[in-house]
């Protein structure tokens, strides 16, 4: 069952976000903002968490999950260390994903060559 509330919860984020996309001036940069802020906003009140209960590893990812992943290290690790705690957990729970994101973006851009 997981993997159809996943499957169906990416879709409705995809189709919600080819909607404004279609419907509207809005730039992918502007829905993709959008989104992480939504994630992030969802996080910040735990309906995320329960979000991920009910629909598995399909929550993780949508680029809602980024927001997610922000709000949430920044709170677990300000209980450790306090206010500097917002910005390491920030920093220590995506670094991963910004790391490979730059990586192979790079090594992208030596294979492909662009149109123009």
């Amino acid at each position: 069952m997981f993997l159809l509330y996943s499957f169906l919860f990416c879709g409705l984020i995809c189709g919600i976000a080819q909607i404004i996309l279609d419907n509207t001036k809005l730039t992918p940069g502007h829905i993709t903002s959008i989104y992480v802020c939504l994630g992030a906003f969802l996080d910040t009140f735990n309906i995320y968490d329960n979000i991920i209960k009910i629909v598995g590893g399909g929550a993780l990812l949508p680029i809602t999950s980024f927001g997610h992943s922000l709000i949430h290290a920044s709170i677990l690790e300000s209980h450790n260390s306090g206010v500097l705690g917002l910005f390491m957990g920030m920093f220590n729970m995506t670094a991963v994903g910004i790391t490979s994101a730059i990586v192979f973006s790079f090594i992208f851009s030596l294979i492909f060559k662009p149109k123009n």
